[in-house]
């Protein structure tokens, strides 16, 4: 499948990794193939199905990517049962009069982990050597990246202390710490508190659950917060931060944090509106490779994003652009998170011009040179149903910033027509045909 050319792509990708080496992630030690995919025994068995989403990977990877605060336009709705209180009409974390119980949400990228430290740092008395803020991470990877957050904004503040109770930091039996916040993962810190008695769960005055919506999506995770937060005394100030705000989220919010405030954005309207949408006819895939070199050879792309419904076909289609002569990278969810956010951090820079990609990279990825769209295959749920929410979230990653997007379709089957006809119908936009065979009509829809 992949050619010399391809697999020279593939190494010069993993060499960009080690410029990442300053995240201190641990990973398990496993070898690439040949075509730089890693595998392990339960993932081989499952190379041709298509992805599930790795809610704790994507987290860490939008985390890694994302230097700047997002410009956000939505608006902030607050829940407050007392409209006497004057978190009643808050619009914003700004106008928050903490201590108060809180629960909120908003995407990646919106500020919530710095909102989170600074009440913790606001809380702690430097002179108490004992442990009084105490932050839950559901993976050892994220807590690390949290902790990075805490160094940095508590670094005017030198007598603070930061412990990490995470996989492989053991200490002696029977010993106190003397930090003054700690963060890790529920099991470790459970076992801090109750098991080992390293923490003094009654002296905590903040408690924060950070990513709630990974948290539950992790068995043992839920029924281990829970515990942790029996623990704690009845003043103590209940945080609990999430980027999205499903039923089972809220369920699990109401368990930890009670009587709570709760800020979170709403729904971000379903707007296609600075995006040109369009379908190609092909017969197999052969003429969809065949109708995407058409559209590169007509009109100028600054960069594009290709979707792919398996590894299988994006390792394929990746080689043969690459075969073309194009600057392509690919992302998988078999790669490592240090792998992945060096390939889009490499496509940010503009260092590679086609990102193939799978469902992966469908969330939370903002290029602004993104110009065009591909859907290689449109993406389906498990049960062969449209899958809106995906299509949505795809050709998203163009029209970014208020500038116009570019969004094609490849149709190669009668359901596949069926499927994009039903995606019209649920957006109520009507995505028009494209004969990639007629040049003019190209060069048309790029002006």
């Amino acid at each position: 499948m992949a050619t010399d050319s391809w697999a020279l792509a593939v190494d010069e990708q993993e060499a960009a990794v080690k410029s990442m080496s300053n995240l201190q992630i641990k990973e398990e030690k496993v070898k690439p193939d040949t075509n730089g995919v890693i595998k392990t025994s339960a993932t081989a068995e499952k190379a041709e199905e298509e992805e599930k989403e790795d809610r704790a990977a994507q987290s860490l990877l939008n985390k890694l990517i994302r230097s700047n605060l997002v410009d956000n336009t939505n608006q902030v709705e607050v829940l407050q049962r007392d409209p006497n209180s004057p978190l009643y009409s808050v619009k914003s974390f700004e106008e928050l009069r903490l201590p108060q119980n809180l629960i909120a949400q908003s995407q990646s990228g919106t500020g919530k982990t710095a909102a989170f430290v600074l009440a913790m740092l606001s809380r702690v008395e430097p002179a108490e050597r004992y442990p009084q803020c105490l932050c839950l991470s559901p993976t050892y990877e994220l807590a690390l990246q949290t902790g990075k957050v805490i160094e940095q904004m508590g670094k005017f503040h030198p007598e603070l202390k930061l412990a990490y109770a995470v996989r492989g930091n053991k200490l002696e039996r029977g010993q106190k710490i003397s930090e003054h916040i700690v963060i890790g993962t529920p099991g470790t810190v459970l076992d801090w508190c109750s098991k080992l008695k390293f923490i003094d769960p009654k002296k905590i005055k903040v408690f924060v659950l950070d990513e709630a919506d990974v948290m539950i999506a992790t068995q043992g995770h839920q029924d281990q917060s829970i515990r942790i937060q029996r623990m704690l005394p009845k003043n103590c100030q209940m945080l609990l931060f999430s980027a999205t705000f499903e039923d089972s989220v809220w369920k699990f919010a109401q368990k930890v944090v009670p009587d709570p405030n709760i800020i979170k954005l709403k729904r971000e309207e379903e707007t296609l509106d600075t995006i040109k949408q369009y379908y190609v006819l092909c017969n197999n895939r052969d003429e969809k490779f065949q109708a995407l070199c058409n559209l590169y050879g007509a009109i100028t792309i600054a960069q594009a994003m290709i979707f792919c419904h398996t590894r299988k076909t994006a390792s394929w289609l990746a080689a043969e652009l690459s075969k073309e002569g194009h600057q392509v990278a690919l992302l998988s969810g078999e790669m490592m998170v240090e792998q992945r956010a060096a390939v889009i951090e490499r496509f940010r820079e503009g260092k590679e011009k086609v990102l193939v990609t799978t469902n992966v990279c469908a969330r939370g990825i903002d290029v602004e040179q993104v110009s065009v769209v591909i859907n290689f295959d449109l993406p389906v749920d498990k049960d062969g149903n449209p899958d809106n929410e995906t299509y949505l979230h795809r050709i998203g990653r163009t029209g970014r910033f208020g500038k116009r997007g570019l969004a094609v379709n490849m149709v190669d089957s009668k359901h596949s027509m069926n499927i994009l006809n039903r995606i019209q119908e649920h957006f109520n936009k009507k995505i028009e045909r494209l004969d990639t065979d007629d040049l003019d009509e190209i060069e048309k829809i790029a002006n």
